[in-house]
């Protein structure tokens, strides 16, 4: 790909890019739900859950009242979610799901991945997650010396807010055409685009791309696809 050359460091979303949130929440959510006898399946209720909290995101930032931080978005998400689904959302039932989230895994090619593309860029994880969560993350999860790990809250906003890719490639010291977005969220994608940044869109479940101006530079289904891409020359 011809913007190689140019590319020195290659920033990660974390939550759903590198760690595989279905695969880590969906049994815990089974294993609740056939507890109570709910209807709803575990499915359902991942997908309902995920797409609520990225609505608790963007509100967040948009009424600008100051940034929650990630996990109260993803407890907000949650409390709706089961009402939703007609389950009272004690604190009990609202802290055992919650606590699932200490216990995400990478997709199974990720770490392999990493660790051939450390030897060529600088790797830094930019999400939007809270500071001390990332740190345990990182740590006890992924087990992937990072370059850099970036968290949003220092800009106070949820990508794809242009604040958090402009002051990523700042703290970098590098131009944001410099910097490469790996993520699996087409938001994240499009708000690095717009910013300069370069960005490989990683789709593994074949999900269709904003309609924008601001499109991926490539497109992959997973990492092993990714390292073919960004270390063909």
């Amino acid at each position: 790909m011809k913007y190689l050359p140019s590319v020195k460091a290659l920033t990660f979303d974390l939550f759903g890019t590198i760690l595989d949130l279905g695969r880590s929440l969906i049994p815990h959510i089974n294993r609740f739900l056939d507890a109570q006898d709910a209807q709803v399946t575990g499915d359902k209720l991942w997908t309902q859950w995920r797409a609520r909290q990225r609505i608790e995101q963007y509100q967040d930032t948009i009424m600008s009242l100051g940034h929650s931080g990630y996990l109260t978005t993803v407890r907000r998400a949650l409390v709706y979610t089961l009402r939703l689904n007609d389950i009272e959302p004690t604190d009990d039932v609202v802290s055992k799901l919650m606590s699932a989230w200490q216990e995400l895994s990478p997709f199974p090619e990720v770490l392999p991945a990493l660790e051939k593309l450390a030897d060529k860029y600088t790797l830094v994880v930019l999400s939007n997650g809270d500071p001390e969560f990332l740190d345990h993350l990182i740590k006890n999860r992924v087990s992937c010396p990072f370059d850099h790990v970036f968290s949003v809250n220092t800009v106070g906003a949820f990508k794809p807010h242009p604040g958090v890719y402009l002051r990523t490639a700042s703290i970098l010291g590098l131009e944001t055409q410099q910097c490469l977005m790996v993520s699996a969220n087409s938001f994240d994608v499009m708000g690095a685009k717009a910013c300069g940044f370069r960005a490989v869109f990683v789709n593994r479940y074949q999900l269709p791309y904003e309609d924008t101006d601001y499109q991926p530079d490539s497109t992959v289904s997973n990492f092993t696809q990714l390292t073919e891409v960004l270390l063909s020359d």
